[in-house]
């Protein structure tokens, strides 16, 4: 059996374990689950651009935000039902990530990483100034009754946890076809080296372009998803705290793995719930935490198991 199959095989039964827990966890639980799931999607997005083309940007939250507030405002607004309301999120999350990486791909390095932050700082401000649509850092509830999609209420804790499943595994499995075909080894290519990619012909600012689309769309669609199956969205989402924490997801699960969003996110968020009922240092014990994973596993949680397990796991 080919490497390949073998990853999709593996990540597949992932996918059927967190469907059997859908009937096994408690309450609390189950609705931390479908919020992990969520977010851990919003986290794969940013991966295809950290983790696998090796571009570090500090301005994710303008795309979950872009998603969210595309999706929030036409339902709140404009009277949309969901299902138009989601393609609209999807479509904010295409043009502003387009927009964005035409310019911010101007620069490279620290430089790219600084203009995207300040692009990141300025979404957030325009959605402050704008407040009298956007209710600012106030945000805005979406009701219950608007939140259904083809018939079905996502407001229901069953529902919604299979639709952030459905979610999750669609980009996840969308992701790792990605970074299995000729396009996604270019974007290996050019993170391992770019110079040489480009001495063997591929277009490498078009590939990065790619990319940021790739990544920001996808980052979009889980601000969308987010907003609809948890009926908020706020000023919060487009901080520059939810452009680090992807940054910490994707670290502690393993840049340029899979499943490392994922784990990187349900390691920090559990850490992150357990440790504030502890002390309202929390924030302390997730840092130590994160310095203790970087310095002994400096592959993240999955790289680190790939690396001395499943060498073919994507």
């Amino acid at each position: 059996m080919s490497d390949s199959k073998k990853s999709v095989i593996f990540h597949l039964g992932f996918l059927g374990l967190l469907f059997l827990l859908q009937f096994l966890l408690p309450a609390y639980h189950h609705g931390n689950l479908a919020r992990i799931m969520v977010l851990a999607t919003y986290a794969m997005g940013y991966n295809i651009l950290f983790g696998y083309t090796g571009l570090l940007s500090l301005g994710h939250a303008m795309f979950f935000a872009a998603g969210m507030y595309g999706m929030g405002l036409t339902m709140t607004h404009l009277g949309w039902t969901a299902g138009p309301a989601m393609v609209a999120g999807f479509l904010a999350g295409v043009l502003v990530s387009a927009g964005i990486g035409f310019l911010a791909l101007r620069t490279s390095g620290v430089s790219f990483m600084i203009v995207t932050l300040m692009f990141a700082q300025a979404g957030f401000l325009t959605i402050l100034y704008f407040g009298e649509w956007t209710r600012g850092d106030e945000g805005f509830v979406i009701q219950q009754a608007d939140r259904v999609f083809a018939g079905i209420d996502l407001s229901d804790p069953t529902n919604r946890y299979l639709a952030a499943l459905l979610l999750f595994g669609l980009c996840l499995m969308l992701t790792i076809r990605l970074m299995q075909s000729r396009f996604g080894h270019v974007l290996i290519a050019i993170r391992e080296n770019e110079e040489r990619t480009q001495m063997l012909g591929y277009h490498v600012h078009h590939h990065k372009w790619l990319a940021v689309i790739a990544s920001g769309t996808m980052a979009a669609v889980a601000g969308a998803a987010y907003a609809l199956l948890f009926g908020y969205a706020g000023a919060t989402f487009a901080s520059v705290q939810y452009s680090i924490f992807p940054l910490l997801w994707v670290l502690l699960g393993g840049a340029g793995t899979a499943l490392g969003p994922f784990i990187g996110t349900l390691f920090m968020f559990y850490l992150i719930d357990l440790s504030s009922s502890l002390t309202t240092a929390y924030m302390l014990i997730a840092g130590v935490a994160l310095v203790l994973l970087t310095l002994f596993l400096p592959q993240g949680l999955v790289g680190e198991w790939r690396r001395r397990v499943m060498p073919w796991l994507t």
